[in-house]
């Protein structure tokens, strides 16, 4: 009976003996990866999110996000349209003009909608002066009305008038930045730590646990209010920004501290940590060549998994105040003006970032677990 074709398994990928190919360990990687559906989704929204709010909110936005548009207070999103009242079909986009009266019984604002007339909507067009990426002083912007004196608010204005859309924009790159910025510290926080925990043993592991089962006794919002609010009430914020992200990232290390402490203690006792010894090799040697590397799949997982929590945590700081301050802005702070149940009712637009806060946590993880089922790739 003639043998089918099978697959082999082995330490260094997959060989198929129909192909004749050897495939490596990265490369399986990558092709599990990419057949989770969801986790490939996930790359594309952050890339989006990533791309506008981070890298190029200026060019994105129509208006600067502190800018304020006094007869536009708590205007209402104008919905871009391609069919008319009378059913007519265009081609370019457009929206209609808003009005606004001071109702000077209830002092609220009210607006109509003139359907007599459209503004159609254009891309690559010239607004407020920015400096692209910092470098390139322009004015041009992806789209705008091509009267620049004409408002267009797509997401509604605020109780000062300022743009919605565009203070979304400018705070998301706070917002996932922060993230980033968080669990770049939490890695080398909870690696070197953890490492160190159960490389040595003895006294130190015994810090090093005490310390970390001391911090995780503290409630989160109590000690980052408490840390919060130690900051100077003068420093700048980008000074704030960095201070969040320190203070995010002293309680969060501990548990990737804890989990590599114990895979640190199995790398400990095997067979190529013991030839190290045997040949000489130094501590420093030996937890750079060998206990980091392989436990590197499992700093990466746990880190993706951890913007999530660093952003949610700068999104709750700033929404009770203790985090970034205005005049910046960041999806914590704007969600601070949907606290009043009668805006919510009355101004439901603003609550709008919330719902970014959510695309971006699931997006973080969805891609956080396509990374850990693809890094063990001879998982069923």
């Amino acid at each position: 009976m003639e043998p089918t074709n099978v697959q082999l398994r082995s330490d260094h990928g997959f060989e198929d003996e129909a192909t004749e190919t050897v495939l490596s360990q990265r490369t399986v990687r990558f092709r599990r990866f990419r057949r989770n559906r969801l986790a490939v989704a996930a790359v594309i929204v952050l890339a989006v999110l990533y791309l506008v709010m981070v890298a190029f909110p200026e060019f994105f936005s129509n208006h600067f996000y502190q800018t304020h548009h006094a007869d536009y207070v708590y205007a209402p999103p104008q919905i871009p349209r391609f069919v008319d009242e009378e059913g007519t079909f265009h081609l370019r986009p457009f929206v209609y003009p808003i009005t606004s009266e001071l109702d000077m019984e209830t002092f609220n604002w009210v607006y109509t909608t003139d359907t007599s007339q459209r503004n159609h909507i254009y891309f690559f067009t010239r607004g407020y002066s920015y400096d692209l990426l910092g470098l390139f002083p322009t004015d041009i912007h992806f789209f705008g009305l091509e009267d620049p004196e004409q408002p267009l608010f797509l997401f509604g204005t605020d109780r000062l008038g300022r743009d919605v859309f565009s203070r979304i924009l400018f705070g998301g790159r706070v917002s996932l930045t922060v993230g980033l910025v968080g669990v770049f510290l939490t890695i080398i926080i909870g690696s070197f730590m953890g490492t160190m925990s159960g490389y040595f043993s003895g006294p130190i592991d015994n810090a090093v646990q005490r310390l970390a089962e001391v911090l995780m006794s503290f409630p989160s919002i109590p000690l980052w209010a408490a840390l919060g609010a130690a900051l100077p009430s003068g420093w700048t914020p980008l000074q704030n920004f960095f201070a969040i992200s320190v203070i995010l990232s002293l309680r969060n290390w501990t548990g990737l501290a804890r989990e590599l402490r114990g895979k640190v203690l199995s790398f400990r006792e095997s067979e190529y940590t013991l030839a190290a010894k045997c040949v000489g090799a130094s501590h420093l040697h030996i937890i750079v060549r060998h206990m980091i590397p392989n436990s590197m799949s499992h700093i990466i997982v746990i880190s993706t998994l951890s913007i999530p929590f660093m952003i949610l945590a700068e999104t709750s700081l700033s929404f009770l105040g203790l985090g970034i301050q205005p005049p910046s802005t960041s999806w914590g702070v704007l969600l601070q003006a949907a606290q009043q149940v009668n805006v919510v009712l009355e101004q439901p637009w603003l609550l709008l970032p919330g719902i970014f806060v959510v695309i971006a946590v699931l997006s973080f993880n969805f891609l956080g677990d396509g990374i850990r089922d693809a890094l063990d790739p001879y998982s069923s």
